[in-house]
């Protein structure tokens, strides 16, 4: 029970929400992530540490750069409601554009440094 606590607190804060739907679309890095919000990497980084804590995310170091995953949920119960979260995104206008943004950052530039 504690883990499925942990698992929906980390969705009550809309930055959580916006860096959930973007790893949706494969693994990204910090400074992509950072980039595609408009948001400091001081506070990109203080949430994937609480992602990572609660269980939806995996972090994977190359160098200087950390990559971020989503990662598969254990249940069938959490694995139906990460499915219903993506809906949601999938036809919320500003996770689209999130989205939009990543994929247009990535193609102009898809290595870090």
């Amino acid at each position: 029970m504690k883990e499925t606590l942990s698992f929906f607190k980390a969705l009550s804060d809309e930055t959580r929400l916006r860096i959930l739907n973007l790893l949706t679309a494969g693994e990204v890095c910090v400074c992509h992530l950072t980039e595609a919000l408009q948001i400091g990497q001081s506070k990109v980084s203080r949430h994937l540490s609480y992602l990572k804590h609660s269980g939806w995310v995996k972090d994977r170091r190359e160098g200087l750069w950390v990559y971020y995953h989503l990662v598969p949920v254990k249940t069938r119960f959490l694995r139906k409601e990460m499915d219903a979260l993506t809906s949601c995104f999938q036809e919320h206008p500003s996770f689209r554009q999130d989205i939009k943004t990543l994929r247009r950052i990535l193609k102009k530039n898809n290595t870090c440094g």
